[in-house]
């Protein structure tokens, strides 16, 4: 199986446009659609669906915690069934557009705080696995993390992922941000490229650390998405799914 290049997308709300899903999604393979909690609506969920459909983008839920005003990246502590239930029910809530659609749910993947709670905490990667299970979908995720380590053993499929778009920390581990700065296409595409010819990423104090990844993700919100999107799909043809 190649590579796949994923964006998180559909984060809109009402009148408010975050991202240009259009002008990012010729150049992704699947996309991770906000699902209500930390941003999308109904209309924007709808018409993210729709406009993956019209590009051929497989659509993945996009859950996370209850927290629109931090648009999902603060954390927050939940019970196991509380949590199982927010992540369930958002999950839901997108598969019935993609119902409407005559589109399959392709995966699940964590946002932001979420994703990190549950690279660090088992109760929250419990809970995820407790939703998915319910779908049978692939879970994305960190490798080396109790995402890979949960999901497996849940029996779930597990998809790494490697972020064009973000830092990694001296340990090696994802430095998830409220904002995203631009990037530099090229100096992203060249790491990623690296990452999948030698199984090497780069943290923020310039040390390797091994990273083997199956999907590469792109931000919507990171300013200059659309034209990192671009780049980033041309460098990695070779490795494409």
């Amino acid at each position: 199986m190649g590579v796949v290049i994923n964006c998180d997308m559909g984060e809109g709300f009402g009148l408010y446009r975050c991202g240009d899903d259009a002008g990012i999604m010729p150049h992704i393979d699947i996309g991770n659609v906000a699902c209500g909690f930390h941003a999308a609506d109904p209309v924007v969920m709808r018409e993210t669906v729709r406009l993956a459909a019209e590009h051929g983008v497989a659509v993945g839920a996009h859950p996370s915690f209850p927290d629109l005003q931090g648009f999902g990246r603060r954390d927050m502590a939940m019970g196991r069934e509380e949590l199982a239930a927010c992540v369930l029910y958002q999950i839901g809530a997108l598969k019935g557009f993609l119902d409407a659609a005559g589109l399959p749910l392709n995966h699940i993947k964590p946002h932001g705080a979420l994703y990190g709670a549950a690279m660090r905490r088992e109760e929250v990667t419990q809970a995820i696995a407790d939703a998915a299970s319910v779908y049978g979908v692939p879970v994305i995720g960190m490798a080396g993390t109790l995402h890979e380590e949960v999901y497996l053993a849940r029996g779930l499929t597990f998809v790494a992922e490697y972020y064009a778009d973000l830092d990694y920390d001296p340990s090696g581990a994802l430095i998830i941000t409220r904002e995203h700065p631009a990037r530099d296409p090229v100096e992203a595409a060249r790491r990623a490229v690296r990452m999948l010819a030698e199984g090497k990423a780069t943290t923020i104090d310039g040390r390797d650390f091994e990273l083997k990844a199956q999907t590469i993700c792109v931000h919507s919100d990171t300013p200059n998405a659309a034209e990192l999107a671009r780049v980033l799909k041309e460098a990695v043809r070779p490795w494409l799914a």
